[in-house]
């Protein structure tokens, strides 16, 4: 008597499926180690197409995933600070605000470039952003890349940009109510504006150890006048007490003469406001004083490997890989975002995409970075909070509050 066949069951077909995928996962039947890339969400598709090449050029020895960040800054930290306080394997790769440097490194959170990689992470980058990825002396992170200010103007309304400060706000005056767009909201943007005025007056925040407040009193006063004035002016936006960088863009794209912001304000214009586009003209960032150029604050991604990772090796090889000269290309071309190397400010993809690169490159070599401290979040939060709204600003009276509130920011004294 003939038995009947056997049916397999529904977990022997798992289980055979399963076995399977593993022996097939490559030639040597070993899984493909899969890094985790924690990054922005880079609308154009730019950091993917990155992954997805260097996943490929490494030939089975690696695959790039990106785990996606909110948009704004803050909660990028707030989750990646929870994730690597708890030692989380899962952060192969970080794109790291470059406000995060000292942060992270001090912490432990992130591995340093040693030796030969750190040599090659350095080489053909602008010095600016290599000092934003060091903090301690050490490279802990490779400049991927930049971001940094213009000023904007309106060459049907403007003939010429001007200089400085003094002559913007009365160019601006000239031309009427609201003509003028500055980030004036109580964030980040708002230590970034007062940064830049002073490093542009010849100060800094911290002294060269970065452990003690500096802010000299003839730098200090200076850009704190400059912000009182933008905050008094008629020229200045009504709404400027509220207005970030993307007011500042919407408000120029409906016809405002001036304003100071990123430059992913240029394609913007093309596509929302192309009659307004017809006349952008753009300028480095007008001085603090006369004669003496000004200083940038710095912006940007920087590429770290996170320090509990399970594949450190292969994630300083995937962060090189996604960094180098072919994907910081593609991230200003399709992306808009600027590159770490200096010579691509040549490149006449990157001169097409940005005809503005010989400027944004003289202001980057001259770029301020902001205060180089593991305490920076706190240090940032006491400036914004001090000196909003601007035009409350009293320049004498409130270099005293700004060393004070810096100083106990320092020494962890008191909620901020």
């Amino acid at each position: 008597m003939a038995l009947p066949t056997p049916t397999p069951s529904k977990v022997g077909v798992a289980l055979l499926l399963s076995l399977l995928a593993a022996s097939c996962s490559d030639s040597n039947n070993r899984a493909v180690p899969t890094l985790k890339w924690y990054v922005f969400d880079e609308p154009s598709g730019a950091f993917e197409k990155a992954a997805r090449q260097c996943s490929k050029a490494a030939q089975g020895a690696y695959q790039v995933d990106i785990v996606t960040l909110p948009a704004d800054a803050s909660q990028q930290r707030v989750q990646l600070v929870r994730r690597l306080a708890a030692k989380d394997p899962d952060i192969d790769l970080i794109g790291m605000d470059v406000i995060w440097t000292a942060e992270f490194a001090e912490a432990g959170w992130i591995l340093p470039w040693q030796d030969e990689a750190a040599a090659q992470a350095r080489q053909g980058r602008l010095k600016s952003t290599i000092e934003s990825a060091t903090y301690d002396n050490q490279l802990w992170a490779i400049p991927f890349t930049s971001n940094i200010q213009l000023l904007w103007y309106r060459t049907d309304q403007v003939e010429s940009p001007p200089q400085t400060w003094d002559e913007l706000i009365e160019m601006a005056e000239s031309l009427g109510t609201g003509t003028l767009q500055v980030q004036g909201a109580r964030y980040e943007g708002l230590t970034v504006l007062f940064n830049s005025l002073l490093a542009s007056a010849g100060g800094s925040v911290l002294d060269e150890t970065g452990e003690a407040v500096s802010l000299e009193q003839e730098p200090t006063e200076k850009a704190l006048s400059i912000m009182k004035r933008i905050g008094t002016s008629r020229a200045s936006d009504p709404s400027l007490a509220t207005a970030r960088e993307d007011e500042a863009r919407l408000a120029f794209e409906a016809g405002s003469a001036f304003m100071i912001n990123y430059t992913y304000v240029w394609p913007s214009a093309h596509q929302n406001a192309p009659r307004i586009a017809a006349h952008m003209g753009w300028a480095r960032w007008p001085a603090a004083i006369e004669g003496k150029p000004s200083r940038v604050t710095l912006g940007g991604i920087n590429l770290g490997v996170g320090a509990y990772s399970q594949y450190p090796d292969l994630a300083f090889q995937a962060a090189a890989c996604i960094a180098s000269r072919e994907h910081q290309r593609l991230a200003a071309t399709q992306g808009g975002l600027l590159p770490t190397l200096e010579n691509l400010y040549e490149d006449p993809q990157i001169e097409k995409a940005f005809p503005f690169a010989n400027v944004l490159q003289a202001t980057l070599k001259d770029a301020a970075q902001r205060p180089p401290s593991p305490l920076y979040n706190d240090i940032s939060l006491a400036i914004s909070r001090t000196l909003h709204p601007m035009r409350a600003i009293n320049p004498q009276e409130d270099i005293s509050k700004l060393r004070k509130v810096i100083d106990r920011a320092l020494h962890s004294e008191g909620l901020l």
